[in-house]
């Protein structure tokens, strides 16, 4: 079992959802959160009027923001570090997948993740539904909700909790394909 999980999300500009215009990461180890990044990102693409409004994050906010490129070299050692978990993983992963191809970055063609909405629907089926925002109001967890440091800590935070009862790690583990931006069966 990994002890070392890399809780992160993305926040995008726009509906094609293959540019970040925010990235966080919350590294989970030792049973808590010993690390968090966060970074506007200049996507170099249009926004869109409903990912401004959904994120808060204008183009004049992230044009002087690094650009993902001038990122990776902190970010990868990072990602690389553990077990990548995320809330709804597979859109981060698609995202993560496609600004990769994008740049024309390579990195490895399969990693593995879990997803801590997957986590929270079995270890509270209870709740009417299982977004980020309903378990950590369930769960007492603090969240600034699409700020993307808020949001990877909470997930670092939730991966916690779901530990805590009981879920084993090991029954969520999932394989990505970067290269064709696709959880394996």
């Amino acid at each position: 079992m990994p002890e070392r999980y890399i809780a992160f999300d993305v926040e995008t500009p726009n509906a094609a959802n293959d540019r970040m215009s925010a990235i966080g990461v919350a590294v989970v180890e030792g049973g808590a959160v010993v690390e968090e990044f966060s970074t506007l990102v200049n996507p170099e693409t249009y926004f869109n009027a409903f990912n401004v409004q959904l994120t808060g994050i204008t183009p004049g906010m992230a044009a002087e923001a690094p650009t993902f490129p001038e990122l990776w070299p902190i970010l990868a050692p990072i990602l690389e570090s553990g077990l990548l978990v995320a809330h709804n993983a597979p859109f981060d992963m698609s995202v993560l997948s496609k600004c990769l191809r994008a740049y024309g970055i390579p990195w490895r063609p399969v990693v593995d993740y879990a997803c801590t909405c997957r986590m929270g629907r079995r270890c509270f089926p209870e709740l009417a539904n299982h977004r980020l925002d309903t378990l950590c109001t369930y769960l007492d967890i603090p969240l600034d909700h699409h700020r993307a440091g808020s949001d990877s800590r909470a997930c670092g935070e939730l991966l916690l909790r779901c530990l805590d009862h009981g879920a084993d790690i090991e029954r969520f583990r999932r394989h990505y394909d970067l290269l064709r931006a696709r959880t394996i069966s």
